[in-house]
């Protein structure tokens, strides 16, 4: 995990935020190449939740929301982590991260470390001019509850009823007592969350199959390792009281088996607490059958840094090279093609040779159309170890044959093989293979 990040950092995918001032624990920036990656990996969950399904409408709630909001959801009352503090080094623990609650972790004291005692994990801000209990807000823990307190609103703009679903991607934001692991838990992060909505006629549990498989089918299609990736299916007790059944999708990091996603049948819980404490109609009338009911929610939620950190930590390979009579080591990031924030890289062979250099400027220039393409210059060997480092697919070479036939070189990252094709086919050869 110490390559990982120190790569992310060297080549500009991740950076601690606020660096230059010490840093603030669990925030992170994304740098140029991590913000594509990050955008990529956001697009292709929106591609497959939203855009190839006719039954999913797109929705984006704000961020600070009426406090009653979180008093019917629950979390005023229940979001909370047991904290204890040691006496003695004044470190900080959530208590069910620590072995023992008789000796402290960090210092080594025993009896030092307080009774454990909850602590909320939302954010607290204030609305308006005065800093009084009136003005206090939350900034949201989840994304999901925008989406339930405007379930009327949407379904009767949108022309839908269930099965439909209803899904966005923003910041969420929770006060952890110990972020760690990179960008695993953190303090600020994206959700990706779909609720959908299923109608009481018995096939809920139908419908909650039908999303877990959608999702393993993502995993699978965007390259993440089989073996690295399990659906743990919660137990009854694992499972909150209203909740059907559970699924949690996790991956194996270096430190463990870690949550990327939830899959939960939550039956009508999360509607009906917002008809209680709104006192407004949100259940959905059927005109056929001229009733009402509150649907079935079947939900999908997916940390988008978590996955992105996982596409990180499972595209990061080391692998022995041997070239002419060396041989060496090169780091490569296998990220899937469509999600690899460069696709394809582009250099002539030599930077002090202006009819080299136009040329690969001007392929680069005209790959820009249908592809993430980056123009670079120096020694050819250390090109492909950067480009193999940002895990770019494809690279090209414009060289002295070039001038005089119009080929060039394309080299692959995975093998490392090399084909000499027409300039002319250029585009054709990388669209076939990304």
């Amino acid at each position: 995990m110490e390559e990982i990040t120190a790569l992310a950092k060297r080549r500009g995918f991740i950076f601690q935020s606020s660096e230059i001032y010490g840093g603030i624990g669990g925030f992170f920036d994304y740098g140029p190449l991590g913000a594509v990656l990050k955008k990529n990996v956001k697009d292709a969950w929106w591609r497959e939740m939203v855009e190839r399904r006719d039954d999913v409408v797109a929705f984006d709630s704000s961020i600070v929301m009426h406090p009653r909001t979180w008093e019917a959801s629950g979390h005023v009352a229940a979001f909370h982590d047991k904290l204890v503090d040691c006496r003695n080094c004044k470190h900080r623990f959530r208590a069910d991260h620590i072995p023992s609650l008789d000796k402290c972790p960090d210092c080594g004291m025993t009896g030092t470390l307080t009774e454990p005692r909850n602590f909320n994990l939302m954010m607290k801000t204030a609305i308006g001019p005065m800093e009084d209990s009136s003005a206090q807000a939350y900034l949201r823990p989840e994304t999901a509850q925008g989406i339930f307190v405007n379930f009327k609103n949407i379904y009767q703009s949108a022309r839908k009823k269930p099965p439909f679903g209803i899904a966005q991607i923003g910041k969420s934001f929770r006060n952890e007592i110990t972020p760690g692991n990179f960008t695993y838990r953190v303090r600020e992060f994206e959700q990706a969350e779909l609720e959908y909505f299923v109608p009481q006629d018995g096939r809920d549990l139908e419908w909650f199959e039908r999303w877990v498989n959608a999702r393993k089918q993502w995993y699978s299609d965007y390259g993440i390792k089989p073996d690295r990736l399990r659906f743990y299916e919660l137990t009854p007790e694992e499972r909150p009281f209203y909740a059907k059944a559970g699924i949690d999708v996790e991956y194996l990091f270096p430190w463990g088996w870690g949550e990327l996603e939830s899959i939960a049948h939550r039956g009508t819980y999360d509607l009906d607490r917002h008809i209680e404490y709104s006192g407004k109609d949100l259940q959905f009338f059927d005109e056929a059958a001229k009733q009402k009911y509150t649907p079935i929610l079947i939900e999908s939620s997916a940390g988008m840094d978590r996955t992105t950190l996982t596409m990180l930590v499972d595209a990061y390979d080391r692998e022995p090279v041997v070239e002419g009579e060396k041989q060496s080591e090169r780091t490569v990031l296998r990220f899937h093609p469509k999600i690899a924030p460069v696709q394809v890289g582009v250099f002539p062979l030599a930077r002090n040779k202006p009819d080299l250099v136009e040329r690969a400027r001007s392929i680069e220039q005209a790959l820009r159309a249908n592809f993430r393409t980056q123009y670079d210059e120096g020694n050819v060997g250390q090109l492909y170890r950067r480009q193999d480092e940002i895990g770019t697919p494809f690279c090209i070479m414009v060289d002295y044959e070039t001038l005089g036939d119009d080929t060039i070189t394309v080299r692959n990252r995975d093998t490392m093989k090399q084909d000499r094709i027409a300039q002319a086919a250029l585009t054709e050869y990388l669209r076939e293979r990304l």
